[in-house]
């Protein structure tokens, strides 16, 4: 184990927008906190949002807070990320040096804040390091870059790759059978790989231990940190993740890909598609892939990372003086700029929120409109069917009626004709006489 160079028991405080699910940042605060451990430090993790990745800290004897009231001494770094929980940190021990990363491109939360205890800004790639360069008020000396890296003693080299694919794994928080999922699957089984699976939050399938999980595959589908996780166990790694795709890494593209930690920047150029992710299966070389994955174990290994970690924590030190020197009134307009900036989105979210309640509200009632007019579509909709059979009814009743009519005509037709015959006229003279002679017998 790498000796730290810093004075033993030294306190860092590290903060992250949440310590819930394992994604990005919440693991290279683990990451970075049981090296630091390692080497003799005391790393506290801090976040408002605690859950399962506080929960592993703490199985390593790293301390987790959600209030820093909790802290009594303070430490004697901040590392930041986020700026609402490294602003909070900040603001509660304003005389503790911190240094900020910036893990993002596109995030709110990675929004650079400005304050004078903050000695360095930490980019993890080139993108986030022209995130930080194009943010007003950061001076460019302040401004070093720390690549991401791979934890080796935990993911270990894999035994050699077939001469043809196999297997491969969509190794994704954001794939689901409802986004890109099918078009890789279509364009797998195509190339001939028959076992296709995958793991990340939004399939259902969340791996807490993904050396294990990784090297049973030829080809992985990944971004960011689990594109090097696969790439350092030496599995194909092909880039692609919701943004699009960034094609299979190879030697020509590694180290470009490497400087913008195979992240959004480099998915730009191409959409997912299954012809697009069948030319680049088309690429896969098992030697050249061998050679990728040495490669990043030597320039991504955890403990050269934390080498460099420890010389940003003692120019920080070194530091201290020079910038916690400034007037009182320097850190309390910092403080009221920082708010300002908070203040925009804040009040647009609440806007949002009210927006999206009134929303709720005239689709709760057009729901109920609409099903009041189903209900009364239905109900003339009957009456309609009854007035029909009541229609029918009516014509069968007058057809009726006109068919005794015609009976009725028909008969008498046939009493006049018996009145108009000579046998009617004799039987009504005789009737005649017959009433005679009865009113003379009278």
């Amino acid at each position: 184990m790498i000796q730290s160079r810093q004075q033993p028991g030294l306190r860092v405080l590290i903060t992250n927008n949440t310590l819930a699910e394992r994604t990005g940042s919440e693991l290279y605060v683990y990451d970075i906190a049981l090296a630091l451990l390692k080497r003799g430090y005391n790393p506290i993790a801090y976040s408002s949002l605690l859950g399962d990745v506080a929960e592993e800290l703490r199985k390593v004897t790293v301390p987790v807070i959600d209030n820093l009231s909790a802290l009594i001494v303070a430490p004697d770094l901040i590392h930041g990320q986020h700026h609402l929980d490294a602003m909070t940190a900040m603001l509660r021990f304003p005389q503790t040096p911190a240094l900020y990363f910036c893990h993002g491109w596109l995030p709110w939360e990675e929004l650079p804040p400005l304050f004078p205890s903050i000695v360095r800004y930490i980019a993890v790639d080139d993108l986030c390091r022209e995130r930080l360069l194009t943010t007003a008020g950061i001076a460019p000396k302040k401004v070093k870059i720390l690549y991401n890296f791979v934890d080796l003693a935990r993911f270990k080299p894999r035994s050699p790759l077939p001469e043809k694919p196999q297997t491969a794994l969509i190794f994704s928080n954001y794939a689901a059978e409802s986004n890109f999922v099918g078009m890789i699957r279509a364009a797998c089984l195509r190339f001939g790989i028959e076992r296709i699976d995958v793991a990340g939050m939004s399939s259902g399938h969340a791996v807490s231990k993904p050396e294990d999980l990784l090297p049973k595959y030829d080809v992985v589908f990944a971004k960011a940190r689990c594109a090097l996780e696969a790439m350092a166990v030496g599995c194909a790694v092909i880039v692609a993740d919701f943004p699009g795709l960034g094609g299979m890494v190879t030697t020509e593209n590694m180290r470009e890909l490497r400087r913008l930690n195979f992240g959004v920047r480099t998915m730009q150029s191409a959409s997912i598609s299954e012809e697009n992710i069948y030319a680049q299966l088309t690429c896969y070389e098992a030697i050249d892939a061998k050679k990728v994955s040495e490669w990043i174990r030597n320039d991504a290994d955890l403990e050269k990372a934390v080498d460099k970690l420890e010389e940003y924590y003692q120019e920080t030190l070194s530091e201290t003086d020079q910038c916690l020197a400034g007037p009182v009134q320097t850190w309390t307009s910092a403080a009221s700029d920082y708010l300002f900036t908070l203040a925009p989105a804040i009040k647009m979210r609440d806007l949002t929120e009210q927006r999206a309640a009134r929303a709720d509200w005239f689709y709760r009632e057009v729901q109920m409109l609409t099903e009041q007019n189903a209900q009364l579509q239905n109900q003339l909709v009957a009456q309609q069917n009854h007035l029909a059979t009541t229609q029918d009814q009516l014509k069968a009743a007058q057809n009726q009626l006109g068919e005794i009519q015609d009976q009725f005509n028909a008969i008498q037709f046939e009493i006049e004709a018996i009145r108009a015959s000579r046998t009617w006229k004799a039987f009504s003279g005789y009737r005649k006489f017959r009433k005679w002679l009865s009113s003379k017998s009278a």
